[in-house]
């Protein structure tokens, strides 16, 4: 039986109600709703309360619903059956029948890399859905909060406990510089090599300081960061056309373009980082939001490791 109270409204006697008025007996109703006769008797005696009426009248050895009762069966039926619709798990549905936008909040070099290979597999899967990519230009989750995105995808927000997230691939940061660069003169590259060129940078805030930076200094060692820019794609265009070298996560790798840069392993070590989806608590159980998790994510343990 349910158990809902809404201020001074229990529809727990709305779902008594229409067990009462199906079956005509209050041992009956008791059984449908699993409480013992006593305690549907009791729930009778507050509904005749309730409603200035008696609802069901003794006739011989059965019992009658009066003409109040008779007139409010239909409405009393149908409000049950919104409830338990409303207050039941959502229906399977036919992705192929869905007709939705998502929104996908992502950097630029994700969208490059990979919204063609997304857009195709869930036009493939469902016609009717269509994704929106919005630009990232900080890790807010504000948007997630209000629904102005469906999913976040990039290194998960320090601040937002109430999300929740899935690992799509760890990351770890590459350098690159174009082909015929001085620094590939020698081998191996060393870090006091590596230091003594000129960087160019990504960040979103305009810092000339990257993740390279600390192992550098604990070799005593500084490079000269002559350029900021705001996205990866931009370093790697800068990187092709100067002698400026540049950081880009592994998993953006510009060399898959023919000549434009030539990618490297930095000469000293960084962290590693997740990239990962997340999405607000409310879209946890929507099963169509949930097919479309379970798509990115089974696209991305498919991705050869590079």
């Amino acid at each position: 039986m349910l158990k809902i109270a809404v201020g001074n409204l229990d529809l727990n006697l709305l779902v008594a109600l229409d067990a009462l008025l199906r079956e005509r007996s209050v041992s009956a109703a008791a059984r449908q709703l699993g409480l013992s006769t006593s305690a549907m008797s009791r729930t009778l005696s507050r509904l005749r309360t309730a409603l200035g009426d008696p609802v069901l009248v003794p006739a011989g050895r059965t019992m009658v619903a009066t003409a109040h009762a008779e007139a409010i069966a239909d409405e009393v039926r149908a409000l049950t059956e919104a409830v338990r619709s409303v207050l039941s798990p959502p229906p399977s549905v036919d992705i192929r029948e869905v007709r939705r936008d998502f929104t996908i909040r992502a950097n630029d070099a994700f969208v490059l890399l990979y919204a063609a290979r997304l857009s195709a597999l869930v036009t493939d899967a469902a016609p009717g859905m269509r994704l929106r990519f919005a630009s990232r230009p900080n890790k807010e989750i504000q948007p997630l909060r209000d629904a102005a995105i469906d999913l976040d995808i990039g290194v998960v927000p320090g601040d937002g406990a109430e999300l929740r997230g899935q690992k799509l691939f760890d990351d770890t940061f590459i350098g690159v510089a174009r082909f015929g660069h001085p620094l590939f003169d020698e081998e191996p590259i060393t870090a006091e090599r590596y230091a003594a060129c000129a960087h160019v940078v990504a960040s979103r805030r305009g810092a000339f300081t990257g993740p390279v930076d600390d192992a550098l200094a604990a070799l005593g060692l500084t490079r000269k960061i002559s350029l900021v820019v705001p996205n990866y794609p931009a370093v790697a265009a800068v990187a092709a056309a100067s002698d400026l070298v540049g950081l880009v996560p592994r998993s953006y790798h510009p060399a898959d373009v023919p000549g434009l840069t030539r990618m490297f392993e930095l000469p000293v070590a960084t962290p590693a980082f997740v990239i990962a989806q997340t999405w607000h608590p409310r879209m946890d159980a929507d099963p169509v939001h949930r097919w479309l998790r379970g798509l990115i994510f089974e696209a991305f343990r498919s991705e050869p490791k590079r």
